[in-house]
């Protein structure tokens, strides 16, 4: 009997760890880029990654012209 709750307890926290994996993988998140549900998507800054091309260029332009 205490055999059979104790596995029965173990299924059951092994659904409910299972289940909570599925939500967060399909929860709706507002800054959604990918599905590892990690966050780090979420840390990248475009806008820094594009100035920091932009100058790359102007120093490129300014070695050909100078």
């Amino acid at each position: 009997m205490v055999e059979n709750l104790i596995i029965f307890v173990l299924f059951a926290a092994a659904l409910v760890y299972l289940g909570n994996l599925v939500r967060k993988q399909f929860r709706s998140k507002s800054n959604a880029g990918c599905a590892k549900g990690c966050g780090s998507c979420g840390a990248v800054d475009f806008k820094k990654i594009e100035a920091q091309i932009a100058a790359k260029e102007k120093q490129k332009l300014e070695k050909v012209d100078g």
